[in-house]
């Protein structure tokens, strides 16, 4: 039994035994995944992320996305697309940094339309593997989606610390063994924009959408 299968994350908070995961990425929610399905919770994974663009590679990271659910028989809901709405919330926040007020109304709305979806169709919990990244601010994470989750009584935010027990770790190994697509940028024109100006003051290459992939480590 491989590693990821081995970790037990705490019971859902409330007794409660179904949740519903909101997806950004295969990477991001590989080793969420596992754990979860190594403890017996029943989970739904939600992907509504317009924030992603181009559409090429919105595409790329739900079609990873789907493969790694159907893998393991896990129901996958693809949302809508609705980048005219997110461009539309991000108007004047086109400079605002990472981690920033930008990010902060980027969690908020796709935690918002999580919470909606596991309201109208009957999950008491409702969680992101987006903290488990290193480069996300946790506490800013956690608290759009407890702000999102108070709008309904029935429902409640985990934000149990998927970085925790080496849970970051197990994230790179399982997109290695699955060779994920690897993303090169948050996800928004945005970020990818100011990736790209880093590079060019670094003396790299702009980012090539389609072209990086995990490699599985030789052992």
């Amino acid at each position: 039994m491989s590693e990821p299968f081995q970790r037990q994350p705490p019971p859902l908070p409330g007794g409660h035994k179904k949740v519903l995961l909101h997806s950004c990425c295969a990477p991001c929610s590989g080793e969420v995944m596992e754990a979860m399905l190594a403890s017996g919770i029943e989970y739904t994974i939600y992907f509504y992320n317009p924030n992603i663009h181009p559409l090429k590679e919105y595409e790329l990271r739900k079609e990873e996305n789907i493969r790694f659910a159907e893998k393991f028989g896990v129901p996958f809901i693809d949302a809508d697309y609705d980048r005219d709405n997110w461009f539309e919330r991000a108007r004047g926040l086109e400079w605002s940094p990472e981690r920033g007020e930008r990010c902060t109304m980027c969690f908020d709305m796709r935690f918002e339309r999580t919470a909606l979806y596991a309201h109208e169709n009957g999950f008491p919990v409702m969680t992101s593997c987006l903290g488990i990244s290193r480069w996300k601010d946790m506490k800013q994470i956690n608290s759009c989606g407890v702000r999102a989750a108070a709008a309904y009584p029935d429902l409640m935010y985990w934000d149990f610390n998927w970085r925790k027990g080496g849970g970051s770790s197990r994230m790179i190994e399982i997109s290695k063994r699955e060779s994920f697509y690897q993303q090169e940028y948050c996800g928004c024109v945005y970020s990818l924009r100011d990736t790209n100006r880093h590079r060019v003051t670094q003396g790299r290459e702009r980012i090539q959408i389609g072209v990086q992939y995990y490699q599985p480590d030789e052992s």
